[in-house]
């Protein structure tokens, strides 16, 4: 596709950001629906990150995603910040407004749900409690979610019990914290079990977490997806869980930035999937 003179642009903020497969799927969407634009990678040190906001408006931008290690430090660069992202304390999208202010959301929440909800088109929150495991921005989002869509009870397993806790305390809600040394048990009567930690991440150590106290019927999930099939996934599937990998969590959670950028609300098909998913073995 060729970019014109007068093409929207927007990208992703981060350091470092050469692996992000953001510019990849935008890219996709652009070409598939023959939008003239253009989404860049934008490398941004940390002590940079509300200068390079400030001139978005200036150089014509829509807006960007902000990836880490950004996203708390932008919840405070920008001139509005939506309910949702105040809640969860980070910023993942930034809309440029018609007069040059910023607008920060975050839609990891909705990613996640909507990740589950293609996978799985019959599963609700409310179906029964939650395990995550984890407590970063990643954990509030979802938990966030998990909430507002009526799960009976959230039990967030951390390995430190203050992020935890402070994040029960700002997100609200059933959530109940579990020490990380009874992860295990903590599945007992669980319907979702997720995995919003760095374990099982290339290049990480694996996750190591006992499944015989989790229903055969629950859904296990982990937001990581390089690779894609983690060992959790694989031990889940093994025992007949359904499993959902986290590559549709990044797709869909690009949707609504995508749309208020480039004024066309995309779809996550098996297609576009397909093409991300190569862009993680180049």
């Amino acid at each position: 596709m060729i970019v014109s003179g007068e093409a929207k642009l927007a990208g992703v903020m981060g350091w470092p950001v050469a692996h992000s497969l953001s510019p990849r799927l935008h890219g996709y969407w652009l070409e598939h629906y023959g939008i003239d634009g253009a989404y860049l990678p934008l490398a941004v040190r940390p002590g940079d990150v509300e200068a390079v906001l400030r001139l978005l408006p200036r150089m014509g931008f829509a807006g960007v995603n902000v990836t880490v290690p950004h996203k708390e430090t932008a919840l405070g660069a920008v001139d509005t910040v939506e309910a949702e992202a105040r809640r969860i304390g980070a910023v993942n999208t930034v809309v440029v407004g018609p007069d040059g202010d910023l607008t920060g959301r975050n839609t990891d929440g909705f990613g996640f749900l909507e990740n589950l909800r293609s996978a799985l088109p019959k599963w609700m929150p409310d179906r029964g409690p939650a395990v995550v495991l984890g407590a970063g921005g990643a954990a509030r989002a979802i938990c966030a979610a998990l909430v507002d869509g009526a799960a009976p009870e959230v039990r967030l397993v951390n390995r430190t019990p203050s992020r935890a806790e402070a994040l029960a305390a700002d997100v609200g809600g059933p959530i109940t914290v579990v020490p990380w040394a009874e992860r295990n048990a903590a599945l007992d009567g669980a319907a979702l079990l997720v995995n919003t930690t760095t374990l099982g991440m290339t290049g990480n150590p694996p996750l190591d977490q006992d499944l015989t106290d989790l229903p055969t019927d629950a859904v296990v999930t982990d937001i990581v997806y390089a690779p894609l099939q983690t060992t959790l996934l694989e031990a889940a599937a093994a025992r007949g869980n359904p499993t959902v990998d986290g590559l549709g969590m990044l797709l869909h959670q690009a949707r609504p930035g995508f749309a208020a950028w480039f004024g066309r609300e995309p779809e996550v098909t098996a297609a576009m999937h397909a093409f991300v998913r190569q862009g993680l073995a180049e």
